[in-house]
Parts: C-alpha cells; structure tokens; sequence
C-alpha cells in the first residue's frame, strides 16, 4: 500500500473524534512496520491522549523501525501531555508521514524539526487537502481566532421553513432528521437563535445514537428571552448549555438561568443583536473549534452577512410552500448578484425523500 492508501486510513480514524476532543485536534495515526499495521490511534475524548500516544501503546515493541502516518504535525512542547514527537522518535519509529504543518504557534514546524534532528525520515503534505477540509474547525480557531461555521437549512423546494400560519414539524422525513443529529455530533456546538427557542422549544441534543458525548447547545438571546419551563430548561442536565446575551438582560432572567446550571456568556451588542463577529471569537476563547447553527432566519442572516458561513448543509423537501410561507433567512440587504455570498457544491445526495446538499466557500 502507498502512503496515500495509509493516510487515508489514519484519516478516517481522526474523523472519529470530530466533535469530541475541542480545544484539541482530532488526529488519527496508523503505525505501519514491513507492511503490517501494528498500531492505530485516535484523539480520545476531551483531547487527551493524543492519537501517537493511542498508537504506540497499542503497538508496542512492533513500533521499533515502523513508519507512523499522522494527519497532523505531532506535537513539540510540553502541555498536560509529553510531545507527540518525542513518544515517536523513544519509541524507535524510523519514518514519520504527515498530512499538515500544525500552525499552532506551540508547534508549527517544530514536530517536524524534532523528528528530522532525531534522524527520522520525514514527509510531509500526504492528502494535505483532505486534512485540510476534515480539520477546517481547528485551523480556522487557531489561524482566524473563530470557530468554523456550518448552516444547517431545511426547506421546501421555494425555500420556506415554515406555512404562514407558522407550521414547520416537519418539513423533512425522519431520515434527514436522523442525518441532523449525526451532523450535531460531529461539531462541539450546537448554534441557536433566542427566536427559535422561542417558537420551537428545541432540545438540540444527539438523540437515538446511542451514549455519546452531547455538543454544547448554544442559544443566542439578547436579552435572554427564552421559554423557563421547556425543554432547554428541563433538560440543561443532558448537555451543557450556554447562553450568549447582550449588557442588556435583566439580572433575574441572568439568575434564573444561572440558578438552572446554564452558563452566561455576554458578548457586545451590534446594530440590535449580538454581534456575530465578537460572539464567534468568545467561542473561540471558550475553545471551542465546529459550530453547528441550526437557524432562525435573523441569526443566519446576519452569519451570512458578516462572511462568517464556512460550510452549508442544505436539507431539500419535495414540498411548496408559496410566497406566504416563512424564508429559511431573514433579510440580507442585497442588491446586487455581485453581492450575494457564492458557495461551492461539494455534495449532493439523497436521504430518505429528501435531497441533502453540502456547500463550502
């Protein structure tokens, strides 16, 4: 098999821990001795241990002369962990393949420089792109100081979410429903707006997959308006859930959220809402690297606005609903085709009745 063939292993084995180890990266590592896979690894739960780490202790004394494929540079200094780098070249590896450079400041070709000054053969740039897309959430944390941005839409085929007399359960099949939390578990956070709190009363957890570690449920309400005896509140227990509010919110709505094991984060205030821009950077500083937004309109639009939509997970219905019924997105202000936000299409496929459609910038 071609290094290619093994990183693409070690890959699929990183995807494994998408949503489950932020502030960390989710690596895979494949440890390959004359042929023969001796040791596999993935970031555990909460960051920690690494996936090297996972990999040379499932290998052995096997790693002794083995090639280890990491998708990302390993690390080089001392956290609450040794370096990755230095496990490698104690462990005897001889060759080191790695798919990115780590632009952490911490690390950023000094793993490298490790391994090459211990005597290790070291490759760099194997499906660099892929990496790339599956580690877009950590890279744009550390490069853009903001979590990346997905944006979740479900809609008839005339982009209505709901009738006009407000009906919207459910425009989608079970299927794609069942897709959704899928895709909530692959990100750190779940994103909400206080209007769909409001209108929906939405739990925004991983349900029937199983025990899994719940993404953190994120509500954005400026003056922390939201439903004291739904399901946010009964269910704050079930996963973490954070609130983002504006200097406004009146301190008893502060402590009665508080008082219910929810965390408060306040973030400035932008024509009439919570800036979009300081509210990801205050992510960001939580650690917090994917973010699932699953609407409304207001809170999409002004995403969409601000240029903060990394990705777009468009979920189509064969259904219309005519020009009475509520758009996927509140107003954009556009005048010009020019203007308007332009995606790629990355995927297209069916689920269930409905069609699922992936866009990236």
């Amino acid at each position: 098999m071609s290094d290619a063939d093994h990183m693409a292993h070690a890959l699929s084995l990183g995807r494994r821990g998408l949503g489950r180890v932020w502030p960390n990266p989710a690596v895979g590592c494949v440890l390959v001795r004359d042929g023969r896979v001796v040791g596999r690894g993935v970031t555990q739960p909460g960051g920690r241990p690494h996936a090297e780490r996972v990999a040379l202790d499932q290998a052995g004394e096997a790693a002794q002369g083995a090639t280890a494929y990491v998708t990302l540079e390993p690390c080089a200094h001392h956290g609450q962990t040794p370096p990755c780098a230095a496990a490698l070249v104690q462990a005897g590896v001889s060759r080191v393949v790695t798919a990115l450079e780590d632009p952490d400041t911490r690390v950023s070709g000094r793993g490298h420089a490790r391994l090459r000054e211990a005597g290790l053969n070291v490759t760099t740039g194997v499906l660099a792109d892929v990496a790339r897309w599956d580690q877009a959430g950590f890279l744009s944390r550390v490069v853009r100081r903001r979590p990346m941005v997905t944006l979740k839409l479900a809609t008839s085929l005339d982009g209505r979410i709901a009738t006009a007399s407000g009906e919207s359960r459910w425009i989608t099949g079970p299927e794609a429903r069942r897709a959704v939390h899928a895709m909530r578990l692959n990100h750190d956070a779940v994103l909400v707006g206080g209007g769909t709190a409001r209108a929906d009363d939405p739990r925004l957890t991983v349900r029937e997959m199983g025990p899994v570690r719940q993404p953190v449920r994120i509500i954005v309400s400026q003056r922390l308006i939201l439903p004291e005896e739904g399901e946010l509140a009964r269910s704050v227990d079930e996963g973490p859930l954070w609130l983002i509010h504006g200097d406004g919110a009146a301190e008893e709505r502060r402590a009665f959220w508080a008082g219910r094991g929810a965390r408060l984060i306040e973030a400035p205030v932008s024509r009439g809402q919570v800036c979009p821009t300081e509210m990801l950077n205050a992510l960001a500083t939580e650690g917090v690297t994917r973010v699932f937004c699953e609407g409304g309109g207001s809170l999409a639009a002004s995403l969409l606005e601000a240029g903060l939509v990394d990705r777009i997970a468009l979920f189509s219905a064969g259904l219309f609903l005519g020009a009475e019924g509520h758009p996927g997105l509140g107003a954009l202000g556009i005048d010009r085709l020019a203007d308007a936000p332009r995606y790629r299409l990355k995927q297209h496929r069916r689920i269930g009745a409905d069609v699922l459609s992936l866009w990236s910038l």
